[in-house]
């Protein structure tokens, strides 16, 4: 839906699509130099409109930020033309006034895990772990295997994990109240992506494995991810009392850092340390392998 442009931002969208444009080169857009004609570096106002299919006239107003509407479906042109960045193709639809679409994640930041790997090595002892956008397990640290029952031989998806991992359920005496916003988050997380398969091949393999999934689903609740407290009776060390904290790194907006830290006030930092020492390596009933 075409909306009309705030008048904030005009001047942001004028300096911003000005200084892409000088950015890219006739040859990169599949044109002749001009030679000696051209006098500025870049592409002119009326090869990008030719190029993104829109009228010269148009696309000069909208380079000057007047007061005229635009569709996302032209912006999808013009960021073509103008070899736009996913992070700089958001920004444009920012300026414009729409909805920006999803980040999508740029080629120099695909290697961002092992950086996010050496993260959560260093909440140490503390349990963490990395997950994709349909909660399917990247890497967790010794702690997340010592502590949550993370292991090679369990479904690696935290969601269907959680519904039919036998040794979570057991050690998690609020597993119910717990179930409850598992769920309603990641529903939450599925409404962000509504004709994704991926998420609907989760749902259908939660429904199938975990009755209780389906009637929690079936509820149609939703909670923003975030923070969850959580009480787990660890069979080594007893009690454990922990916040899981769900963070998101811009660059890879399909990566997730799920953090547990230690709930203030209670004996579960000092367990924590014991457990993931070599004396409690030994005593584990989630034993690391290596």
């Amino acid at each position: 839906m075409a909306v009309p442009i705030d008048r904030h931002r005009r001047s942001e969208l004028r300096e911003f699509l000005m200084s892409r444009r000088a950015r890219v080169s006739p040859a990169q857009a599949g044109l002749p130099d001009g030679g000696a004609r051209r006098r500025t570096p870049g592409l002119r106002r009326e090869e990008v409109a030719v190029l993104a299919g829109v009228g010269v006239s148009w696309y000069q107003w909208l380079e000057q930020g007047r007061d005229i509407t635009v569709s996302s479906q032209v912006l999808d042109s013009v960021s073509r033309v103008l070899r736009l960045t996913s992070a700089e193709r958001r920004h444009l639809y920012v300026l414009a006034g729409l909805n920006p679409p999803a980040l999508e994640v740029a080629p120099g930041d695909r290697d961002m895990c092992d950086g996010l790997k050496r993260l959560i090595d260093a909440w140490m002892p503390f349990p963490a772990h990395i997950m994709d956008a349909y909660w399917n397990i990247v890497v967790y640290n010794d702690a997340a295997a010592l502590v949550l029952g993370m292991r090679p031989e369990i479904v690696q998806n935290c969601l269907i994990a959680f519904f039919t991992d036998p040794l979570y359920k057991a050690c998690s005496p609020h597993w119910e109240e717990i179930a409850c916003r598992v769920v309603a988050q990641f529903r939450t997380a599925c409404s962000e992506h509504p004709q994704d398969e991926g998420f609907q091949a989760v749902v259908e393999e939660a429904r199938e494995l975990s009755p209780r999934f389906a009637e929690l689903w079936d509820r149609r609740d939703v909670q923003p991810g975030g923070q969850l407290l959580k009480q787990m009776q660890h069979p080594v060390v007893g009690a454990l009392h922990v916040e899981s904290t769900q963070l998101r790194v811009p660059a890879r907006p399909d990566l997730s850092i799920v953090l547990h830290t230690p709930v203030p006030g209670t004996d579960t930092a000092a367990k924590l340390e014991w457990l993931t020492s070599p004396e409690g390596r030994r005593g584990s009933m989630y034993p690391v392998a290596g």
